[in-house]
């Protein structure tokens, strides 16, 4: 996701260790043309999806080029399949830094495996709103936001949609798709629609109530998102959510695909915030794991991920193109700061089996 399980779709393991052109890099003090970290090494695990791969091309390739530094990634489909990884190594060191969802990071932390950064290492982070900083308690640091809006049918629904009401609109959109029920995507549409209801988080029956007036449309539960993409590609589906456009970056540039997004409802939209972690207990140095996570949270860098996967920077400096801000899936730091609602996933922790359970009712019967 993370995102409680929303990766466990993707269950490809791999190794890469990239290079390709560097970025600005002002943390590290070393004269032009020398490579501060050559000869050392870090190791990476992070997701085998499109996301992780990005994370490839705009962090770890240009981190490599501009330091030395070779770094080697694991990549795996699910948080819980990170947790297990780190839990089965015990004391043996395994990797320099993980990327994660924030559950994820939680559980690692809970359970006494990761090391507390020390922020005054990330000078970077000087230019992240406190908000997005730290999770896990301060085990992680946060690296990019994971996005979701609507999904649209520019074919079918013509303009974006501006508030999720649209949903409601069987006129405008009579098959949809939601998101499955163990998704904290699905907890946030909870929310959404209690709020649309007259409730609230902490008075969600009007929420429930309104979801299961969606019942009748409701094409699929979309837990595989290249489902989903062919459902809009083959005009079976007219809108849905919440989703991230992040699940599907090359089919959403297709026209084909006849996919849209929008991240301009008034209610604002919601994401949940990805995590660097250390283990305690690593292979590598730690000027080399502080170097690439303060690089991660770098103003190009962050620019780069969002441009590509459609990811929310962090970094309130982030650098996007005058071409990208023009994109409806390309979110700004001023976009954020504006609209964005973060989780709170310790409140959702406690709610969180008698919502899936209230969800899947409504959408199984």
């Amino acid at each position: 996701m993370g995102k409680l399980n929303r990766r466990d779709f993707v269950k490809t393991l791999g190794a890469a260790s990239l290079a390709t052109a560097g970025l600005s890099m002002p943390f590290l003090r070393a004269s032009a043309g020398e490579k501060p970290f050559q000869g050392k090494t870090l190791r990476l695990l992070t997701w085998s999806d499109d996301t992780g791969l990005a994370a490839l091309r705009n962090i770890a390739a240009t981190f490599e080029e501009k330091t030395g530094a070779k770094v080697i990634a694991d990549r795996t489909g699910s948080t819980s399949e990170m947790v297990a990884k780190l839990k089965a190594a015990g004391d043996r060191p395994q990797y320099d830094v993980i990327t994660l969802a924030g559950v994820g990071a939680e559980g690692l932390a809970s359970a006494g495996l990761l090391e507390k950064p020390d922020l005054n290492r990330l000078p970077n982070l000087k230019d992240v709103p406190e908000k997005y900083q730290t999770g896990a308690a301060g085990h992680g640091i946060g690296y990019l936001l994971w996005c979701n809006s609507l999904i649209y049918n520019p074919n079918t629904v013509g303009d974006a949609p501006t508030s999720y009401a649209s949903l409601w609109d069987k006129d405008l959109a009579p098959n949809i798709f939601l998101p499955p029920p163990n998704w904290t995507e699905a907890m946030d549409l909870i929310i959404i629609a209690a709020h649309l209801a007259g409730g609230d988080a902490h008075n969600v029956e009007p929420g429930f109530k309104k979801l299961a007036e969606l019942k009748d449309r409701v094409v699929t539960l979309g837990e595989n998102p290249n489902q989903i993409a062919e459902l809009f590609r083959t005009g079976a589906l007219d809108m849905g959510g919440l989703y991230a456009p992040a699940f599907f970056p090359k089919q959403i540039r297709d026209p084909n695909y006849h996919l849209g997004a929008t991240f301009g409802m008034k209610e604002g939209f919601y994401t949940d915030l990805m995590l660097s972690v250390m283990p305690k207990v690593r292979p590598g140095e730690d000027d080399v794991t502080y170097a690439f996570i303060n690089h991660s949270l770098d103003p190009v860098v962050q620019g780069k991920m969002a441009e590509d996967i459609y990811n929310g920077p962090v970094n309130s400096k982030a650098v996007i193109s005058a071409e990208a801000r023009q994109s409806p899936y390309i979110l700004t730091p001023e976009q954020i700061a504006d609209k964005a609602i973060i989780h709170d996933n310790a409140f959702l922790a406690t709610v969180h089996d008698q919502w899936i359970r209230r969800y899947t009712e409504i959408f199984s019967s």
